[in-house]
């Protein structure tokens, strides 16, 4: 891997610019992408364009990577299944009299009843982000819309609540691949450093307060105040010329005539996806753990060696497949019905699939130049201990703002954090906590972040607008979070 200097910043930079300023996160991603494979290929157009298109094929080489891609296309099959059965309807009854009852006790206070009922469902879900959103988005979109809550609002919360807290309840991938980080710069018992940072790790604990008094206080700011002005004034969910994530075919199919709406339809394939992903991890970790160890300590261990994208595919499958059964056992659907509904609904998340691939793309690519590197390398030699937590919690969000990933960030700067709070002697839960909260910060506002996009996908909002309205929540808790941080470096 070549360092590129500066030069391995300009990509990233001018393809979050051009989403931005044109809202065309296709074209701003491709740009970027082939701005990066020109530069590597000493400005020959021709030899940079060719390598482009290498780059993106280059993406299915990582298994990882294929196996998100594959999720993002198969969620839509899942998404179809559980509307056409009248699953969602029956839920949204369902919550419907709780929604009246709160009704009755004070009017307008469903509303805010709603939206903390999502918070909390994207909190439990903390066992991984992608199935935090997706539940969230899924499940309380019909209800939003209803209530006239902008799609915006919906995606703020479904991604504040699905990252954070997967980073302050570890028990997950998440976890496992931190504790992995620890262990290779040579730390002793990875697992109590990392929960001893938690208390320290801000920026997550913050976003998701600040959702809390947004929703209890109605103290929307910026473009979210006026996404809630329009709703509230016309009834309009999305901006006249917003471009929703999810196609209309997953939003408003209609569902299947003749038969009885029934809430247990959707929460059974649901409810299958979350249980199986830790059950998934453990089977796809557990031959990677010494066996010396006690059977607890064997299962827990089995979580952290086992694989994320895999665990993930794994359980989207077994929620069709449940969902497929119940419905042929119910004889609502047919089995070419339910096959041509698959297919249907993996046909209309191809866009989001092909995102994906784009985001992944302009990453390997970050990666080679070596972007991350640059910026963390670069700010050794004039670090002071005092500053040190909060600098690391600044480049720690610049990477993972221009790259859009924070593992990939954790990776990076755990590296580079931790060997610099052993040299300057600096807390090291500290710096730990530092390196994670950045990392989840910058992903926060990055509209290049695979957890932003699933949100703006499970919610339907257009995705340029959620990064808008969701930036002045995310920048309020990153400038409180380095304040922290300059403070506790002078008193500890």
């Amino acid at each position: 891997m070549d360092n590129y200097g500066w030069l391995s910043i300009l990509p990233s930079v001018i393809a979050i610019v051009l989403a931005l300023k044109t809202k065309q996160v296709y074209i701003a991603l491709l740009f970027g992408i082939w701005f990066s494979w020109v530069i590597m290929n000493d400005w020959n157009f021709l030899t940079g364009t060719l390598a482009t298109i290498e780059g993106m094929v280059n993406v299915f080489k990582s298994p990882g990577n294929t196996r998100t891609i594959m999720f993002s296309a198969l969620v839509g099959a899942l998404l179809l299944f559980i509307q056409y059965s009248r699953g969602v309807e029956g839920f949204i009854n369902q919550l419907n009299k709780v929604i009246a009852y709160f009704e009755k006790k004070q009017k307008g206070y469903s509303r805010v009843v709603v939206q903390l009922l999502a918070l909390v469902t994207g909190i439990l879900l903390f066992v991984e982000t992608s199935i935090s959103s997706l539940t969230v988005g899924t499940l309380y979109r019909p209800v939003f819309d209803k209530l006239k809550i902008p799609r915006e609002k919906l995606a703020y919360i479904a991604d504040s609540s699905s990252a954070p807290s997967s980073i302050l309840i570890p028990f997950n991938a998440w976890g496992a691949f931190i504790m992995g980080l620890l262990v290779t710069q040579g730390l002793d018992n990875p697992f109590a450093l990392m929960l001893s940072s938690i208390g320290y790790n801000f920026y997550p604990i913050l976003a998701i307060a600040i959702v809390i008094i947004v929703i209890l206080f109605k103290k929307d700011i910026g473009p979210m105040a006026k996404a809630e002005k329009r709703t509230r004034e016309t009834g309009e969910l999305l901006n006249k010329n917003s471009k929703p994530m999810l196609s209309s075919e997953i939003t408003s199919l209609p569902p299947k005539e003749g038969i009885k709406a029934k809430a247990y339809n959707m929460i059974i394939p649901l409810a299958t996806m979350v249980f199986m992903m830790p059950v998934n991890l453990i089977y796809t970790g557990w031959d990677a753990v010494k066996k010396s160890t006690s059977f607890s300590d064997h299962l827990f261990q089995a979580i952290g060696q086992g694989s994320g994208s895999s665990s993930v595919l794994y359980a989207v499958l077994t929620a069709i497949l449940v969902a497929m059964v119940m419905y042929r056992s119910q004889k609502m659907m047919k089995t070419k019905e339910m096959i041509n509904l698959t297919l249907k609904g993996i046909s209309e998340l191809m866009p989001l699939a092909l995102l994906m691939l784009l985001a992944f793309a302009i990453g390997d690519a970050c990666n080679q130049m070596g972007t991350g590197e640059f910026v963390a390398n670069w700010s050794k030699d004039w670090l002071s201990v005092e500053f040190l937590p909060a600098i690391i919690f600044i480049i720690s969000s610049f990477i993972a703002f221009s790259t859009g990933t924070s593992w990939g960030t954790f990776a990076i700067m755990m590296a580079i954090a931790i060997p610099m709070a052993e040299v300057h002697q600096a807390p090291i839960t500290l710096v730990i906590a530092a390196t994670l909260g950045g990392g989840i910060f910058g992903d926060h506002c990055s509209p290049i972040s695979d957890t932003s996009i699933i949100s703006s996908m499970a919610s339907a909002s257009d995705h340029i607008d959620h990064v808008n309205t969701q930036l002045p929540y995310a920048l309020i808790g990153g400038v409180i979070t380095t304040i922290l941080y300059v403070i506790l470096g002078f008193l500890i």
